[in-house]
């Protein structure tokens, strides 16, 4: 098997890696390209191409990540990861691992780790390599490792949610309402303290500030998205992060806005949406985010 053979087969996980490590798809696709650049000019053949691999694009990965932290603690309004439509790795021994860790609320749970702790932790828990290997990717003894993986658990137990079998369902009921502007139906799927979160990244409009509560939420879902509608604004319900969402496209088909719902115990309990183009422009051409606005506020003042 050539070289290019051997890298292509491992591209998927090399990714996967990344991303979980990043939160970012672009910059994943980078790290997994400098992986190869590197392995490519390597004069040497390692004995596991998977382990050097891997341990290369986590390296690139938590160098990225350290320089991109301080960019996150500037960036204008709520930060989220870049949506991913699909996982390009698939395990069935580890699937549920992968769908878990792949979801906004763990990556975002992520991002209170030290780069060290995301990379241990990805590595032994979504990917389950050993601490040999781990501590060859990050430059650290086994025990080191060891300890690092029990303050990220520490951490990722804290606040990760395990999402309810029946979401997919209760996500069509969601999208139904939402198209209808149903604030009575969108209000009964919300849990009591759900929060509404944008992020526009200061690029696109978005909402001044996360809306928290099941009756604020509901009236403002209920109160756009209808004008959304009526400036042909429409929306497929399609997987974000593993979860139920939707991608919302401009009457030309480029994308709007990306909604993910985080489902849990029947009800709804956060719902992140990404309209920043620079988060969605990996998905397809982007909509013009300040024209729809304006149409959305023309529409107010225009009686149906």
């Amino acid at each position: 098997m050539s070289k290019v053979e051997e890298f292509e087969e491992l591209r998927p996980l090399l990714f996967s890696i990344a991303y979980r490590i990043l939160g970012s798809v672009g910059e994943a696709e980078d790290a997994v390209q400098e992986t190869w650049l590197r392995f490519d000019g390597s004069a040497t053949r390692p004995t596991s191409v998977k382990a050097y691999l891997s341990a290369v694009v986590t390296r690139i990965s938590i160098d990225v990540l350290r320089s991109a932290r301080v960019r996150r603690e500037e960036y204008a309004g709520p930060w989220l990861p870049e949506p991913l439509l699909s996982d390009p790795y698939q395990d069935p021994a580890r699937s549920v691992e992968l769908a878990d860790s792949v979801s906004m609320a763990a990556l975002l749970l992520l991002e209170r780790l030290s780069p060290l702790e995301r990379a241990v932790f990805v590595l032994r828990e979504v990917f389950a390599f050993g601490f040999d290997e781990i501590a060859e990717a990050v430059g650290r003894s086994e025990a080191a490792c060891q300890q690092l993986l029990v303050r990220a658990r520490r951490h990722m137990e804290a606040g990760r949610p395990r999402f309810a079998a029946d979401r997919q369902e209760l996500a069509t009921r969601f999208f139904d309402a939402l198209k209808e502007g149903d604030v009575g139906g969108l209000r009964d799927l919300l849990a009591a303290d759900v929060q509404l979160v944008g992020d526009g990244g200061g690029k696109a409009p978005k909402l001044a500030n996360a809306v928290v509560g099941a009756e604020n939420v509901a009236r403002v879902l209920g109160t756009v998205f209808p004008l959304l509608i009526r400036i042909d604004v429409s929306f497929e319900p399609h997987e974000i992060n593993g979860q139920p969402g939707a991608i919302f496209r401009d009457r030309d088909g480029k994308v709007l806005h990306i909604m993910a719902l985080d489902v849990l115990d029947g009800q709804i309990q956060t719902i992140r949406g990404v309209i920043n183009p620079d988060k969605i422009g990996h998905i397809g051409p982007v909509a013009d985010a300040w024209a729809i606005d304006r149409e959305v506020k023309r529409a107010r003042r225009q009686p149906n």
